[in-house]
């Protein structure tokens, strides 16, 4: 991977790779979990267009549980200088400009809200912060992502 000048506006073709994973996940009652893994995000091979598929997967540790394998997919798609981010099935999920000075989305699910703020100010390590609120889940996710090799 080219080195990044700090001036280049962030791509979607900019997140390829491979990604370390550490997450933390904040109940609302004080409860919190850790997420450890790894993240590759890498061109879709479906036919649908140009995009790239978020793979995650790693251990999810639960307070009281046994840790268990935990893994999820999401379509990454470039719209002309946003980041279009769909669920694997083609649902719409959010998007948001990589290259705002705050960048954020917002996700409407039933009674829940979401709200996720990215932070590519260090790039090529990110983070993002998800708050969730509403009745059935309240809960803030903090995700950091730095470069495998």
């Amino acid at each position: 991977m080219k080195d990044i000048a700090k001036d280049d506006p962030l791509t979607l073709d900019m997140l390829q790779g491979a990604w370390k994973l550490g997450r933390v996940i904040l109940e609302a009652d004080g409860r919190s979990a850790q997420f450890i893994g790894k993240a590759e995000i890498r061109p879709e091979d479906r036919g649908q267009g140009s995009g790239m598929v978020y793979h995650e997967h790693g251990t999810l540790h639960l307070p009281g549980e046994r840790p268990m394998h935990a893994e999820r997919r999401y379509l990454f798609r470039a719209e002309g200088a946003l980041i279009d981010v769909r669920y694997d099935d083609g649902r719409p999920f959010h998007r948001f400009d990589p290259n705002a000075e705050a960048p954020e989305a917002r996700h409407d699910c039933g009674p829940d809200r979401y709200h996720v703020r990215y932070d590519f100010s260090r790039f090529p390590s990110w983070s993002s912060e998800w708050v969730v609120q509403g009745p059935r889940k309240s809960y803030v996710m903090t995700s950091h992502y730095s470069r495998v090799g």
